[in-house]
């Protein structure tokens, strides 16, 4: 059985299982850098928590963000960070984007995955967005298998590869020439740009 409540004055699922969802706050950083270690930079674990700090301050101040804590037992058990945006840069469809939907292992199976997504589809239906769009990782068979039966089909690969190794990858095929013409190139806009972060333009500073 599913009930409803608020929460923060915003609307929460509730089951008899005993999960309830609630709006994030600062002290709630150290577990989430422990849920999402795997998503964050790589950073020391003091540096991890300021940035979620930031990112918590910032969904609390804006009206088209949400990150929600999944409790079991009145203990954090999963997280969802949700974000209005478009489906992309030249496609200005507008859709709920759900990011890092993650729930301990210790607490599967018991509803938490299934409420975040539900907060998901509550958020959308609030703001008036007809989709909404995730992602879960290549390895993670049970994240896509989870996904595939909430009905998310799809729709593109992401890739990601270092710069380096894409600049090697893209220099691979030329002539001893060739390779030193676009290293030449790729130095200077180098030095441009540290000459330009060094020299900012007249009218930027501060008043």
């Amino acid at each position: 059985m599913r009930l409803r409540g608020t929460v923060n004055g915003w609307s929460v699922g509730v089951t008899r299982s005993l999960v309830t969802l609630r709006e994030a706050a600062a002290s709630d950083a150290l577990f989430l850098v422990e849920l999402w270690h795997e998503s964050l930079r790589r950073a020391d674990r003091q540096d991890q928590c300021a940035d979620l700090e930031i990112v918590i301050k910032e969904a609390a101040a804006s009206p088209e963000r949400r990150l929600v804590i999944a409790e079991y037992n009145d203990v954090p058990v999963g997280a969802v960070f949700l974000k209005v945006t478009t489906l992309s840069p030249i496609n200005l469809e507008p859709i709920v984007q759900v990011l890092s939907p993650q729930v301990l292992p210790s607490a599967r199976r018991k509803g938490v995955g299934r409420a975040l997504m539900e907060e998901a589809v509550t958020f959308a239906d609030q703001l008036g967005v007809a989709h909404v769009m995730t992602a879960a990782s290549s390895t993670s068979r049970d994240g896509n298998r989870f996904l595939a039966r909430m009905g998310f089909g799809a729709h593109a690969t992401l890739r990601v590869a270092p710069t380096a190794v894409l600049r090697g990858k893209l220099t691979s095929g030329l002539t001893a020439g060739q390779r030193a013409v676009a290293n030449r190139g790729h130095l200077g806009q180098v030095l441009a740009a540290r000459r330009s972060m060094r020299h900012p333009r007249a009218g930027t500073g501060a008043a």
